[in-house]
Formats: C-alpha cells, sequence, structure tokens
C-alpha cells in the first residue's frame, strides 16, 4: 500500500511539541522527516535528570531521522541548503528573526529551491506588536479569549490538561496550512510562506464563545459557566455519581433527552432538561441528584445500549483498555532506543483511510543517529565527513 505522501522531504526544525507532533503526522502518512537538531543538545525535548528521553520527545517524534549540525557555522549552513534543494518542505518553531540569522530564513531557501513550503510556527505571527514575544498555551488562549471561559461557574478559569492552542493551531492548522500550500506547489511550482500563529488558530476554532457573544450575549460573553456548553442547560453538563465519580450528559436534543430520562425512569424530568432562568437551578438539583443516586458503573451499564448522549467521565487509564479505543487501534507500543529499549504506549496515528495502515517504520532517533547516513547522501566522502565530525559541524 502507498502512503498518501510517499516520497515528499521534509525538514523539520522545529522543537518541543507543535511542530515535531505536526511532522510526525506528516511523517505516519508517508513523508520522509529529517529533524535538523542542534550539535550537542538536540531538541529541548530531549534532555532529562534521569539521562533516558523523555516521553513528550517519545511521543512525537517517531518515524523521522535526525541530523544534528551546528548552524552557526558556514559549513553547517552550506549542508543543510544542499538538503533544501531536493526538500519539499521546512518546518520551523523559533521567533521570528532567528532563523534569518542562521543562514535559514524563507527567502534564502525559495533562491535555492522556489517549490519549497515554508511553514513557520509561531504564538503570535511573523507581524504584529506582538511577533517577538514569547509564550506558552495558557498565554495563546488568554489572547484568543478562550482561558476567560474556562472553569466552572463563580471558579477562576482553569487550564485543562489539552493545550488547545498548541494542538489546534502548532499542530493541525499548521498540518493544513503545509498539505494546502504543497498541494498547489504540486502543480504551480512555487512554493509559499506558512505563516501559523498559534493565537489566530485557538481563536478561529473558538466558535462556540463566539456564537454565544453574537446570539444571546448581547455582544458581550457570558459569565463563566454560564454558555450552552458549559452548563446553562440542564440537559447538558457533568453530574457527580453515588461514587463521586462523574457522568457527562451532551443531550441537547429533544429525542436523547428523552432516550435519557426514559431509561432512567424519570420521565417527570423530560422537561426539565432545557430550564433557562429560575427554572435551571431547580431542574439541574433534580438531575444532580438523580445522577447521584447510582454509581458510574450502574450509569454505565444502564446506558450502553441508550441512544441519549450520556456518558461516563472516563480517567485516562480507562479510556486507553476501553473496548472503542481497543477495536479503533488507537494505542500502540513503541520501544526506547536509549537504555535497556524498554517499551511505552503511545497514540497511534488517528485517521484512517483506504489502501493505506499506521506503522511505525522508525522508532525514534537518537541525537545525530543519522549524520553518516545523510552526508553520504549527500556526496560527502569519508574524510570530508570525518573533517564536519572533527570541526564540531555535524
Amino acid at each position: 500500500m502507498t502512503k498518501p505522501l510517499a516520497g515528499i522531504r521534509i525538514l523539520d526544525f522545529s522543537q518541543l511539541l507543535p511542530g515535531p507532533l505536526c511532522t510526525q503526522h506528516l511523517a505516519d502518512m508517508g513523508a520522509e522527516v529529517l529533524k535538523i537538531e542542534n550539535r550537542t543538545t538536540g531538541d529541548a525535548a530531549r534532555p532529562s535528570p534521569a539521562g533516558e528521553l523523555p516521553l513528550l520527545f517519545l511521543l512525537a517524534n517517531r518515524n523521522k531521522r535526525s541530523l544534528s549540525v551546528d548552524l552557526r557555522q558556514p559549513e553547517g549552513q552550506a549542508l543543510v541548503h544542499k538538503l533544501v534543494r531536493d526538500a519539499d518542505v521546512v518546518v520551523e518553531g523559533f521567533r521570528p528573526g532567528v532563523m534569518a540569522r542562521l543562514g535559514m530564513s524563507y527567502e534564502t531557501l525559495r533562491a535555492i529551491n522556489p517549490k519549497l513550503v515554508y511553514c513557520s510556527i509561531t504564538g503570535y505571527g511573523q507581524e504584529g506588536p506582538y511577533a517577538a514575544k514569547g509564550g506558552h498555551d495558557i498565554n495563546y488562549q488568554c489572547y484568543a479569549g478562550i482561558l476567560e471561559q474556562t472553569g466552572a461557574a463563580g471558579g477562576p478559569p482553569a487550564p485543562g490538561n489539552f493545550q488547545a492552542a498548541d494542538l489546534g493551531g502548532g499542530v493541525l492548522s499548521a498540518a493544513m496550512g503545509i498539505l494546502a500550500a504543497l498541494f498547489d506547489a504540486q502543480r504551480s511550482g512555487k512554493g509559499r510562506h506558512v505563516d501559523v500563529a498559534m493565537t489566530d488558530c485557538a481563536m478561529a476554532h473558538g466558535i462556540m464563545p463566539l456564537a454565544a457573544v453574537e446570539s444571546y450575549g448581547e455582544g458581550r460573553p457570558m459569565p463563566r459557566g454560564d454558555d450552552y456548553t458549559t452548563g446553562r442547560l440542564p440537559c447538558y453538563g457533568v453530574y457527580e455519581t453515588a461514587d463521586g465519580r462523574h457522568l457527562a450528559l451532551g443531550a441537547i436534543e429533544p429525542h436523547f433527552w428523552q432516550n435519557f430520562c426514559t431509561a432512567a425512569q424519570r420521565p417527570d424530568l423530560i422537561a426539565q432538561g432545557w430550564a433557562m432562568g429560575e427554572d435551571a437551578a431547580p431542574a439541574k438539583a433534580a438531575i444532580a441528584a438523580l445522577v447521584k443516586s447510582r454509581t458510574l458503573a450502574a450509569w454505565s451499564a444502564l446506558l450502553e445500549d441508550v441512544d441519549g448522549c450520556a456518558t461516563p467521565v472516563l480517567r485516562l487509564d480507562e479510556a486507553i483498555e476501553h473496548p472503542n479505543t481497543q477495536a479503533r487501534g488507537m494505542i500502540v507500543e513503541g520501544r526506547r532506543p536509549d537504555g535497556d529499549g524498554r517499551s511505552y504506549r503511545q497514540y497511534a496515528f488517528p485517521i484512517k483511510m483506504t489502501d493505506f495502515e499506521f506503522a511505525i517504520e522508525r522508532q525514534l532517533p537518537l541525537l545525530g543517529e543519522h549524520n553518516d547516513e545523510v552526508l553520504a547522501a549527500l556526496g560527502y566522502d569519508v574524510a570530508e565527513i570525518a573533517a564536519l565530525r572533527a570541526k564540531g559541524v555535524a
């Protein structure tokens, strides 16, 4: 089976999470991804006090090779410029100006390869008053208006364990932009600079908060926990069970709510699902009492075959072992390339398509593991490779 991105060559200068996970997705679909890493330290996600590769690195860098090179030296820049000649994509995640100082700006590389797609992933974009500022996911969510809306009613903003800006912006939106530009480059022969600002992407995907502001918020955001998806409706929310676990109700449509109430033998609550204003609190209290009357296991058993959009709130270990997760093949095993080669769990590539089967064909690369292989393919002989190594270039 031919992988959809077979033959596409990507040079990945990015580090930590957004860029590497983006290029891992592309590698899983068949692209040849070469990590271009700092000669001595490598990807910033590599170091660990215990001396082994951290899981953050292990979970975002399979199916890649590694080239360690000192880009501050002219020989290192010349080496990468040779790679650019046959590359299709460059991905980088530095602040604006860093790549230019390393001799790797879009203008420089485009002159070498006009067909090149060059993706820059930053917090605030290549232009604008915040372009040079640093940040992380929590900061991007703030400027996108997301974090202020996240959390329980009456409580403080609550950052979750899901990096909405990093993942929705630096991973998925970047992949979308790369694939769109790559498609056009294949037919036009002209590449593009893809400017991905994680704040922009987080904001563009904040559809529900904006809909609330425009529809019933009179131009202002609703108080935290009072939007339709965060607690405004009794039929859409999270309720505690008898054993201190939680059941999530997402039964906005009438037929889903009716199915849930019927299964729970509480037809009297059918009319309470969309209670608003002064009627909302008593309705929520009645539903909370109902959910509190059974354990999570009892609710799970009762609702397994009920089409009512009511689900147990699973811990991650339970989600990993869930029959649906297993049936979809979403958990796969990897092997550490360092130490004793212990196995670890990771997520499979999530998209299924015909005539394609995801596979881990390369385990995690050690820093500079493929230097000799890459240099030889570029035409460097044994003596030249030894000279580059002696000078600390590659």
